[in-house]
């Protein structure tokens, strides 16, 4: 059987192995119990540590994020294209102590299908610099789409960006990620939302099983990467920091071990004539 075959089955069976994993523990929204300073009693290094519930951030074999290097992605046609069915809604913005969130009610905002399942958008939030990285490089922002299925599923789209024009979706936000400014815990209502306003700007994208990268880091979690990095101004990663006030540079949990997962590539086939 060829290499590329036994590459498609493996990955089509980790995907089989999580379906029956119901990842029910969402992240954590009062972010005042960790932290993202390497070195401290509450920092990355030891949040498997600070309760129970959230000893897979230390002991997970499938932990995010990761890098997707080169030589571990493989191009697996059979994935498909990303099916997107959002719709606007009434949205809340929350600051959540080291991120800025944007929440709907569960169902509200429509989602994405995939293997056949229904996601539904429940909220989005950035990281700075990215979570992820490509071939080792790290961007300067991640923003991470996080939706869940009628039996508790959780599967995340993240998209990076460098730095270049402003983003239009976080110009529309500006405003209220303002008014937010050290108000942790506190929220905004933004009225009426359209999750289409995130421009992905490719059909390809990065396929991996991992997990939720903030405690309690629970696996079972789809991971959908787009492959296109977007840009975003210095001036609006500021803003998103500055807006928390959590004495911390960044957001971002530290690259975890990939172990034996196969990273998936899709892209679309051209068309011959």
């Amino acid at each position: 059987m060829a290499l590329q075959n036994l590459v498609a089955i493996s990955f089509a069976f980790a995907l089989l192995l999580s379906n029956p994993m119901l990842t029910k523990s969402q992240e954590v929204e009062d972010e005042r119990e960790f932290s993202y300073v390497t070195g401290t009693e509450n920092g990355p290094e030891h949040w498997g540590e600070i309760h129970k519930e959230w000893s897979e951030c230390g002991k997970g074999e499938m932990q995010s994020p990761i890098d997707l290097h080169h030589q571990r992605v493989q191009v697996l046609d059979y994935l498909g294209p990303l099916t997107r069915k959002y719709q606007p809604a009434d949205a809340v913005m929350v600051n959540r102590g080291h991120d800025i969130s944007v929440k709907w009610e569960e169902g509200a905002a429509g989602g994405i299908l995939l293997n056949g399942t229904e996601y539904f958008l429940r909220q989005l939030h950035w990281h700075a610099p990215s979570e992820h990285s490509i071939n080792g490089v790290r961007y300067s922002l991640e923003l991470h789409m996080v939706h869940q299925s009628a039996d508790k599923k959780i599967a995340v789209v993240g998209i990076m960006y460098k730095i270049g024009r402003p983003d239009p979706l976080l110009a529309k936000m500006e405003h209220y990620i303002t008014m937010l400014k050290d108000a942790e815990g506190e929220e905004e209502k933004l009225g009426m939302i359209d999750p289409e306003d995130v421009k992905w700007g490719s059909r390809k994208y990065y396929r991996y099983m991992g997990s939720l990268t903030t405690p309690p880091c629970t696996e079972g979690v789809m991971w959908t990467i787009i492959k296109k990095v977007r840009t975003v101004s210095r001036e609006q990663i500021h803003l998103l920091r500055e807006a928390v006030h959590d004495e911390s540079q960044m957001n971002a949990r530290p690259k975890q071990e990939i172990n034996d997962r196969v990273i998936g590539l899709y892209r679309p086939r051209k068309v011959r004539y």
